[in-house]
């Protein structure tokens, strides 16, 4: 076989049941908490935006701090200017999302359909190609069609609904990929193997 040969695409799809199936507990555990966390962030979909901003914000302020000091230990590094800049930058973002998160709503509402668009997308072609490989297909395509309608949905409301929206769409976000990993853990669990 050389090295331009495509791999074996059958023989992936066997791997990846037999993975599936030797791990099913584990998809299960994750499904369960996923479907828990999503759960909460839809009863409170106000306090879940507020987290979920912060935590953005966080991750802004650190990543800019560690990017920083890697960047002034290398000055010497070609355009090691514009990402010193660009660490400031990301400090800063992250200062205005931790003290003030309500300011970044819109914005990152945005993001979020737009992330969701492309989950959709990818859940719904996952589901349709191992539609003949996995007995719970219609639960990722399921999946994928509610990230659609949900980005829509946001979408067509902004920006009234930004102030509720992220924590509502990352909870049933969370709940419906979390019983997706329900169902494909407990069919892969009865599915032989080999």
């Amino acid at each position: 076989m050389s090295e331009n040969t495509p791999p074996d695409f059958e023989a992936m799809k066997k791997a990846m049941a037999a993975e599936l199936s030797k791990h099913w507990k584990m998809f299960l555990i994750q499904g369960i908490v996923m479907g828990i966390l999503g759960a909460l962030a839809i009863a409170l979909p106000q306090i879940a935006t507020l987290a979920i901003e912060i935590l953005i914000g966080w991750l802004f302020f650190v990543g800019g701090i560690v990017r920083g000091f890697t960047l002034f230990s290398a000055k010497r590094l070609p355009g090691s200017l514009w990402s010193i800049l660009t660490a400031i930058l990301a400090v800063v973002v992250g200062l205005i999302l931790i003290l003030d998160p309500l300011k970044g709503t819109l914005t990152l509402t945005m993001v979020l359909i737009a992330l969701f668009i492309v989950q959709g997308i990818i859940s719904i072609m996952l589901a349709l190609q191992f539609r003949e490989h996995l007995n719970s297909w219609i639960w990722t395509l399921l999946s994928g069609v509610v990230d659609l309608v949900l980005a829509y949905l946001i979408w067509k409301g902004w920006p009234d609904s930004a102030s509720w929206a992220i924590g509502l769409l990352v909870g049933i976000n969370m709940l419906f990929a979390g019983l997706s990993l329900v169902f494909t853990a407990l069919a892969a669990r009865n599915q032989d193997p080999t």
